[in-house]
């Protein structure tokens, strides 16, 4: 369990020491000496070793001659990675099974900081530690109740860990993929696709380029598949389900699997993915952001994006998508010189399980337990189809700009309705302005503001009337003659 820091010793925990490590994570990533890195650079082995060790700062010329070298971009020595890094180690030891640790927030930041491979060891044994200890729940109670311990196939129900891996390589790389975004230019050029002829060029080009024929077939066959490829007999199925934008983005998607097979395991391998069940969901989750790219051209949608101040129910009937796909477009807008608002987006269900987030924000998310209540995307389910607005106040005091809707999938047919799920899309306030939904609301009423957290259990709102769980950070005083709108709220006698 984490607690309060202890003096000043924050300020110690300097730049210099993120990036001394990050130089020397470089460094053996390439299987370099100090030695050799040193020659390369133009300086020498010991003074080098002085940087590694965090006892000199990094020049920036020499700041700029390793991102050169490694091929990376100087934004990859920025401290956000850092930051989402304290926070979910912060996240992790706030679980009740290390509360007779006496860790601190200054501790848990030297160990990010420090040894960031480490750090995200630790992690990784936690998220085995949870995947471990639901498999055990649900074996007891399988056990209770007289049930089979396994499927007919002898499988086990799979952890989270593969969707956690995918989501932290799109969170590292800002969800911004240029050389996707090329392909589905190049794409758009060859096949000679415009906006009003996308799903006809589509096929057009899949069977007189590729010889893959397309055929829509009736669900009944198909029950539960939406779309299938045949590559023996080259043919390409999808279901009568699907509506024609739904359509169009599985033939894109379906482009991407076939023919940029050889960029798609390169950004995989980039990755550095721990499973092949990760390296599978990373090649989708790459094929479906060339899809999108395909559908919303990013040029076009961007200055669409402007025009119409991210009115995303305009975007989506001008690019024939829906909600979550422009959503998830606008979180893509990080192309240098062209760049969007900075959003977050997170996609929930009424359970509050969270099946897609991503920040350019700064927002931070819950990784290991319930997510705050009071958040939008919460109540967005009591009005179905509604956007809600909300400004809120993060613990950090970071004010942030959000909407909120529920949405439901393409599905189609009685038998096959989807459950309802519901988008949050947010800014910082100062990006709010550009917003159209942002007209009428006064920004500057700071004391209006929401008070929202990442998790009850590291939130220090004690007087808050939606807390689940006592916070780690204030000691609980519990009057057994006294009670408040919640039993771990603080109540002022």
């Amino acid at each position: 369990m984490t607690r309060t820091d202890r003096g000043t010793s924050t300020d110690r925990v300097s730049e210099q020491v993120r990036l001394g490590a990050k130089v020397r994570a470089l460094r053996r990533r390439e299987s370099l000496t100090q030695v050799q890195l040193a020659g390369q650079l133009g300086v020498s082995a010991s003074y080098l070793n002085l940087i590694e060790a965090n006892r000199r700062p990094l020049p920036a010329n020499l700041l700029i001659k390793l991102a050169q070298l490694f091929g990376v971009d100087v934004g990859a020595f920025a401290t956000d990675e850092d930051g989402r890094l304290v926070a979910d180690l912060t996240e992790a030891f706030a679980d009740p099974v290390l509360e007779g640790y006496d860790l601190t927030s200054v501790d848990v930041r030297e160990l990010a900081a420090a040894s960031p491979e480490a750090a995200r060891a630790v992690l990784g044994l936690y998220r085995a530690y949870q995947a471990a200890h639901a498999s055990a729940d649900d074996l007891s109670s399988r056990l209770r109740d007289g049930e089979a311990l396994a499927g007919p196939d002898g499988a086990r129900p799979p952890s989270m860990v593969p969707s956690e891996e995918v989501s932290d390589y799109l969170q590292r790389s800002w969800n911004h993929f240029p050389a996707l975004e090329a392909a589905a230019e190049e794409l758009a050029a060859r096949a000679k696709l415009t906006s009003e002829d996308l799903y006809a060029g589509l096929i057009r080009h899949l069977e007189h380029h590729l010889g893959i024929s397309v055929q829509i077939a009736h669900w009944e066959p198909l029950r539960g598949v939406l779309r299938r490829y045949d590559p023996d007999r080259k043919t390409l199925t999808l279901s009568e389900l699907l509506p024609t934008r739904s359509r169009t983005f599985q033939l894109a998607h379906q482009i991407a699997i076939i023919t940029l097979g050889e960029a798609l395991d390169r950004h995989v391998a980039d990755g550095r993915f721990s499973s092949p069940e990760a390296r599978v969901l990373a090649k989708v989750a790459l094929a479906n952001y060339f899809a999108g790219a395909v559908i919303m051209p990013y040029a076009a949608f961007h200055q669409a994006a402007r025009d119409e101040r991210y009115d995303i129910d305009v975007l989506g009937r001008r690019f024939r998508v829906g909600f979550e796909q422009v959503c998830h477009r606008l979180t893509t807008l990080r192309r240098p010189g062209a760049e969007g608002v900075p959003f977050h987006m997170i996609r929930i269900d009424v359970a509050g399980n969270i099946s897609k987030r991503f920040s350019a924000s700064g927002i931070r998310f819950a990784r290991f337990s319930g997510a705050c209540p009071r958040w939008n995307v919460f109540s967005a389910f009591m009005t179905p189809g509604m956007i809600r607005i909300q400004v809120s106040r993060m613990p950090d005091g970071v004010a942030y700009f959000c909407i909120a809707r529920t949405i439901q999938k393409d599905a189609g047919g009685y038998h096959s309705q989807q459950p309802v799920q519901s988008i949050g899309l947010g800014c910082q306030i100062e990006f709010a302005h550009q917003l159209v939904y942002s007209d009428g609301v006064n920004l500057d009423a700071r004391d209006m503001l929401v008070p929202v957290g990442v998790t009850c259990r590291l939130c220090e709102r004690t007087q808050c009337e939606q807390r689940a769980v006592p916070s780690l950070k204030v000691p609980l005083h519990v009057d057994e003659n006294l009670r408040g709108l919640s039993l771990y709220t603080t109540v002022e006698r």
